[in-house]
């Protein structure tokens, strides 16, 4: 178990008025509408959520630096617990010619409306219970997922991903490590269930029996 930084890059780029996420609209309004998981959290305004997840091309420098990491090649199998639209999982078929992959979303809206080459490969369903056979992917990766389970969903979701997992796994969650940390994350969050420093996250990891590597983000 490993700390690797692969998409805080991708995050930093991003402007952040913390104050104003609060003050634009009651917070709690904002959350219950994000939690839906469907039109407002990913297209609709910023406020809820993503302010319109669209595909870029941004996220296939992180394919080619997982694959790089982790020895990937043709006829490996990749899976995202947490997939969101597919934008990663189609950077892995770009960066990796001949590449398996799979993803699972809770978000039946994200799945719908998923990169079209990689749709038929997705489902919907709950990071808790896999529907997928034991060491079934040569990498099994989670990016900004298991935060928004509760803590007692915690421990099933990461024994879900080394029971899937033959060979490498990653995760990437949102932690704080100062009390400013901590204010923005809480101010800027819509769905987040587990808020933990960057230990505690770490010890919950190994309470679960998680041997992979993991990342965090930041909101500095």
């Amino acid at each position: 178990m490993e700390f690797i930084d692969f998409v805080s890059m991708l995050h930093k780029k991003t402007a952040r008025d913390y104050v104003a996420r609060v003050n634009e609209i009651p917070k709690a309004d904002a959350a219950k509408r994000a939690i839906q998981w469907g039109y407002d959290y990913w297209d609709g305004d910023r406020k809820f959520g993503y302010g319109g997840y669209r595909y870029d091309g941004r996220w296939l420098p992180v394919a080619e630096a997982m694959a790089r990491r982790y020895g990937l090649r043709r006829g490996h199998s990749v899976l995202d617990v947490g997939c969101g639209k597919g934008f990663l999982l189609y950077e892995f078929t770009r960066a990796v010619p001949g590449v398996t992959v799979a993803g699972i979303d809770v978000s039946e809206y994200a799945i719908e409306n998923a990169k079209p080459e990689v749709r038929e490969f997705l489902r919907v369903g709950h990071a808790n219970s896999l529907p997928y056979e034991d060491a079934g992917f040569d990498l099994v990766i989670s990016i900004n997922t298991l935060h928004n389970l509760y803590n007692y969903d915690l421990g099933r979701a990461l024994g879900e991903m080394e029971r899937v997992g033959r060979a490498h796994k990653w995760l990437c969650v949102e932690a704080y490590r100062t009390e400013e940390e901590k204010v923005n994350l809480m101010y800027w969050q819509l769905t987040c269930r587990a808020l933990h420093t960057p230990e505690e996250w770490e010890w919950i990891f190994g309470q679960a029996g998680y041997t992979g590597d993991y990342g965090f983000i930041f909101f500095e």
